[in-house]
């Protein structure tokens, strides 16, 4: 017996069924963070990344983060896309082996082919800020309690 035309699934069927995975997932993902389970901090301890790094200009001093906290150049803190909101991260220059441990309090870069914004302080501690742009190495160490943020 050959399976015809009637027995396979349209494409349209297929596309149903992936809204609908997407959907249950969405929803699944939306009850635990109600629940106060912090779904996506769990899964990104010692998490690796590498990519290209920049920093913060001075004109963002003061101006209000992702996290509500005002950013401010003097302190080791950093943007990320994805990560949670104050998870804690190793920058390493690859090159030089300078590191900084940061804190993440802000979204971003919407810059193609940047991983991580660095505060000014931190990109001078591994020597970023003459460049401006460079290579870094990521390892997520961990994620304070909630309060901390």
């Amino acid at each position: 017996m050959t399976i015809g035309p009637r027995h396979r699934r349209s494409a349209r069927t297929e596309r149903l069924a992936f809204m609908k995975k997407t959907l249950i997932s969405s929803a699944l993902i939306a009850a635990l963070h109600l629940l106060g389970t912090d779904v996506q901090a769990a899964g990104f301890h010692g998490h690796a990344q590498s990519g290209r790094a920049s920093y913060y200009h001075d004109r963002f001093n003061g101006r209000r983060t992702a996290s509500g906290v005002p950013y401010n150049k003097n302190e080791l803190s950093a943007a990320h896309k994805t990560l949670p909101l104050g998870t804690r991260v190793r920058v390493t220059d690859p090159r030089s082996g300078r590191s900084v441990i940061v804190r993440i309090n802000d979204r971003g870069p919407y810059v193609r082919g940047r991983v991580i914004d660095l505060s000014r302080a931190a990109a001078s501690e591994i020597g970023l800020v003459s460049k401006g742009v460079g290579k870094v190495q990521l390892e997520v160490l961990g994620r304070p309690e909630k309060a901390g943020i």
